[in-house]
């Protein structure tokens, strides 16, 4: 009977034990696993201590090699300024970071260094493509005192020419006194090595031992038994990339994290490794509390926790801002659609509208040579026919331009040509052209000008005519008879003493249009579609050219206007002012236009390969007294010319787009024959290419003169009076 007791007694101590063992067995369980948790992170603190130490190492070596730069670039600019450079190179005294500098002068191979030696570039090698804020990096070398060093050359410019290189010698030694005296205690090994030729070329003070001696990454693979291709292949792509490298491995039997780290993007390499005990030394207080484990890891779980719900709500928020992204790109998507419908219609429609203003003077063309056919017995009737077949290929012409226009400029081939012009000349050579045309119409015009202070100016004076001829042709055609219409030529404040700030106005009691024309007045293809301006000829594009080049001469174009109450153009524009020259006297005017010349008894040789064209020529040159040989390409042109005898032709008229050969390249081949006409013979282009730069290309082809097709019997005249001698 009393052994049941002891029998429950021991039971129950049994229980405790096993309740004790379960508690010890949690206990341990959860110390070693925090254990375990505290050697993953203390590894993870190494890698993290190693790289700061390392990016401290880096912007330290940067930091020396930009002042060096610095250095170097105030040494250039103190050369570029001295006379005699060679001079100031002797004189030159080597300081702890610069053993030598030398001097190369542009245009010569050999230089002078400042020890008093013959340089050549030959010496280095810049053949690894390293730089320094865009100055070129040797591989390091041995110098002439047996230390490593390496050399940094910088481009001496005066006025805007490079008159020689200046190459520094910079010696690693002098690094050294500029890094920490070790780090981890000075247990850590560190060597800088160079990219090129994997050398090691500076063993910094203080860092590890040097048992081994390592002279490059060969040897440093060979001595510490890295044999891992692994690590071997990932270092090597590191070199090449620039890209820094850590990683585990023994070395002296001792478990240690070794480094490559780039400097200066890969112009040198930190290598070298931390052992492990050093870095595991730092946490040995942390293993001593395990108990202060064990919170740290519990506040730690907590904070996972709330930092995994705070990164849970950052992604919860990154997806519906993407989503709604997303959106927005669809809904741009979708108006980018409509707007290219919109351009669609928009062409259609001006191609439907150019297709009956285009037809219009066609039928005007084609009618008139029918009646001109049918009543060629009676001189009054064929004057009359010609005058209007005239009027309407003029107009048709100026459509074609006016497309042509748009075409160079949404293809950015549009060129200003800066050249000087008077503003007084460009006024009244506008006033005379808009003047009739307001007076036709019984239309009042006014000009003013007001505060203006300079005449002469540098700018393009075609586009300027150009643009007034634009807006000033645009309110008479859009103002009824009877009405006025008003252009202001005002000076502005100057932002500049060097820029004549002008505003150009142009205003009409005309029609007006309406807010919603006025938002797309400026859009190529856009006409205003109403029952009095549908009478209107043209392309719609002449706002939108004008725009275009207002504000490639760095301008600016506003419209105001009202239905029925007119419309107000106002154009903002900067002009350079003209140095050096006086403007003209008031009242003063130009030279007088010559009179058209005669080509009476002149012989013409003619390039052109359309029989049509060739047949016009002809004619016309017989009406006015002159003879013509026609050739149907640039080759039969350059072989009749050398044929004939000199002085036989007055001039030449070359066509520039033609078979065989093309007319700039025969105006070239004629001037250089060997003969005493070939160079003085007046070669003057006449083709349908008819922009400024077509001009430009045939002077530069050696041509004297170009005249564009449809050809006018007047320019022509005048050409062949300007560069033709009449004979005797």
């Amino acid at each position: 009977m009393k052994e049941k007791p002891n029998k429950h007694k021991k039971q129950g101590i049994s229980y405790l034990f096993l309740s004790i063992l379960l508690v010890f067995c949690v206990l341990g369980a959860i110390v070693y696993t925090i254990s375990r948790e505290i050697s993953q992170k203390m590894s993870e603190a190494a890698i993290q201590n190693v790289s700061e130490s390392l990016n401290l190492l880096q912007c330290t070596i940067e930091a020396i090699l930009h002042s060096e730069i610095e250095f170097q670039t105030l040494i250039a600019q103190e050369l570029a300024g001295q006379e005699d450079p060679e001079e100031f190179i002797r004189s030159y005294e080597k300081n702890r970071m610069m053993s030598r500098v030398s001097l190369i002068l542009s245009g010569k191979t050999e230089g002078l260094s400042s020890n008093g030696e013959i340089f050549t570039e030959e010496e280095l090698d810049f053949s690894a493509g390293r730089t320094v804020e865009g100055l070129p990096v040797s591989q390091s070398y041995v110098n002439y005192m047996g230390a490593w060093a390496y050399t940094i050359k910088c481009p001496i410019e005066r006025a805007g020419q490079e008159i020689g290189t200046l190459y520094a010698e910079y010696l690693y030694d002098a690094i050294d006194e500029f890094l920490p005296n070790g780090f981890y205690n000075k247990q850590a090994t560190l060597y800088i090595m160079d990219a090129g030729s994997t050398r090691f070329v500076l063993k910094p003070k203080g860092m590890g031992q040097r048992d081994a001696g390592h002279l490059n990454l060969a040897d440093f693979y060979q001595v510490n038994d890295i044999r891992d291709t692994g690590i071997m292949a990932e270092i090597a792509q590191c070199l090449e990339s620039g890209k820094n490298v850590l990683y585990y491995h023994d070395i002296l039997d001792e478990e240690a994290l070794n480094y490559v780290w780039p400097v200066n993007g890969g112009t040198v390499f930190l290598v070298g490794y931390v052992p492990v005990a050093a870095i595991q030394r730092e946490g040995q207080i942390v293993n001593q509390n395990i108990l202060f484990v064990v919170f740290s890891m519990l506040a730690a779980f907590f904070l996972c926790i709330l930092l995994y719900y705070f990164s849970w709500r950052q992604q919860e928020k990154i997806r519906k801002e993407r989503e709604r992204e997303r959106n927005i790109h669809s809904q741009q998507l979708a108006e980018a659609l409509r707007a290219a419908q919109v351009a669609s219609e928009s062409k259609t429609m001006f191609l439907s509208n150019m297709s009956h203003d285009i037809r219009t003077p066609m039928n005007a063309v084609l009618g008139f040579a029918t009646l001109l056919a049918a009543d060629a017995e009676n001189p009054d009737k064929v004057r009359e026919y010609t005058g209007k077949i005239m009027a309407s290929g003029q107009h048709l012409l100026s459509l074609i331009n006016d497309i042509l226009d748009v075409s160079k400029i949404e293809s950015g081939k549009v060129i200003l040509n800066y050249e000087k012009f008077s503003l007084s000349e460009v006024i009244a050579s506008v006033e005379a052209i808009i003047q009739p045309m307001a007076q036709t119409r019984k239309q009042e015009f006014h000009l003013e000008r007001t505060d203006i202070r300079h005449d002469w100016l540098i700018g393009d004076e075609t586009r300027i005519n150009q643009i007034l001829i634009n807006l000033l042709s645009n309110a008479v055609k859009y103002t009824p008879e009877g009405g006025r219409i008003w252009l202001r030529m005002i000076g502005l404040k100057q932002r500049s003493s060097q820029y004549e700030h002008i505003r150009i106005e142009v205003e009409d009691n005309g029609y007006g249009m309406t807010p919603e024309y006025l938002e797309k007045i400026f859009d190529a293809f856009t006409r205003a579609e109403n029952s009095t301006t549908n009478k209107v000829q043209g392309t719609g594009l002449g706002m939108a050219i004008t725009k275009s080049i207002v504000e490639l001469m760095g301008g600016a174009i506003e419209v105001f206007s009202e239905v029925d109450k007119g419309t107000l153009f106002r154009v903002d524009v900067e002009l350079r002012i003209m140095e050096g020259q006086e403007a003209p006297e008031a009242g003063e005017s130009g030279p007088e236009p010559e009179e058209d010349g005669s080509l009476e008894g002149l012989h013409f040789l003619a390039a052109e390969d359309n029989e049509i064209n060739a047949e016009i020529l002809e004619e016309l040159l017989e009406i006015d007294g002159a003879s013509c040989m026609v050739v149907e390409n640039g080759r039969l042109a350059v072989e009749c010319f050398q044929q004939a005898a000199e002085g036989e032709f007055d001039a030449i008229l070359m066509d520039v787009q033609m078979p065989v050969m093309n007319g700039h390249d025969a105006a070239r081949a004629i001037r250089a024959l060997d003969r005493a006409d070939a160079g003085s013979v007046p070669i003057i282009a006449m083709t349908a290419n008819a922009f400024s730069e077509d001009e430009k290309a045939a002077l530069a082809a050696g041509m004297d003169a170009h005249v564009p097709k449809p050809l006018d019997m007047r320019i022509l005249k005048r050409v062949v009076r300007q560069y033709v001698k009449r004979k005797d």
